[in-house]
């Protein structure tokens, strides 16, 4: 299991793509992500966050906003970008997404653990510095949610079930919330990234996430990198948020 100290750092496999090998700073396992409506907010939140934070998420909201322009911006100035768009279509098409998305110098990328899917993706970007991550189930969904949307698991069965799948596709990390961490890096390995949204720090207000932690235990249930958006780009002194943050998992 990951342990404060140790630095996380990627390299290529041959066979299973994009993986944890080696150290890196605590600040780099902190994802802040940039749910806002603009690139202007965008913009003023990395300039506030400057020398604290260096790993950005950029989902639906800001992509389509003028996002992918700022995500390339960031990227050739050596931020590192988690773009976040849950890819899901024909295996066609989604290969030619993941060769794209490549190109541009993103660190992560999210789809949906179909394992079709991840084997297309994988194929891909084979060769490139870009991290597949497989999207489990979402942090805002609970066991009536999954039940409704048609499946025979529960939450944390089809978690472990999708991380193995991951697995064997060659996918370079998971996405899943923290309380599940501990369960799917016994799955996985010491070698590919949880990577756990849903963080709330103690006293938040968990928005419509349903299954939350806070970084402390997050990081302790074996999660190597941390989505935090909300909690950091809504507050008002968001540098002393993102600190207290980063304080947090290092004292786990």
């Amino acid at each position: 299991m990951p342990h404060a100290d140790r630095n996380l750092a990627f390299a290529v496999h041959p066979d299973r793509g994009m993986i944890l090998e080696q150290a890196d700073t605590m600040q780099d396992r902190l994802i802040v992500g940039l749910d806002v409506p603009t690139l202007k907010e965008a913009e003023k939140a990395v300039r506030e966050l400057d020398g604290v934070v260096s790993f950005y998420k950029i989902g639906y909201q800001l992509a389509f906003a003028g996002g992918l322009d700022f995500a390339r911006e960031l990227a050739s100035g050596g931020t590192k970008i988690f773009l976040d768009m849950k890819l899901l279509d024909i295996d066609h098409t989604v290969a030619r997404g993941v060769e794209n998305i490549a190109k541009m110098g993103m660190t992560m990328l999210t789809l949906h653990a179909y394992p079709k899917t991840m084997r297309a993706a994988v194929e891909a970007a084979r060769g490139s510095d870009l991290c597949l991550l497989a999207v489990t189930v979402l942090t805002s969904m609970d066991e009536q949610d999954v039940i409704d949307a048609g499946y025979e698991y529960d939450p944390h069965t089809l978690v472990l079930r999708r991380s193995e799948q991951a697995l064997h596709a060659g996918m370079g990390g998971i996405v899943c919330s923290a309380e599940e961490a501990e369960a799917v890096r016994r799955i996985v390995g010491p070698n590919m990234a949880v990577v756990t949204p849903g963080i709330r720090p103690k006293g938040s207000d968990h928005g419509d996430q349903k299954r939350v932690v806070t970084p402390r235990q997050a990081i302790r249930n074996g999660s190597s990198h941390l989505v935090v958006g909300r909690p950091i780009v809504g507050a008002a002194d968001r540098r002393a948020v993102a600190e207290a943050i980063l304080e947090e998992m290092r004292s786990a």
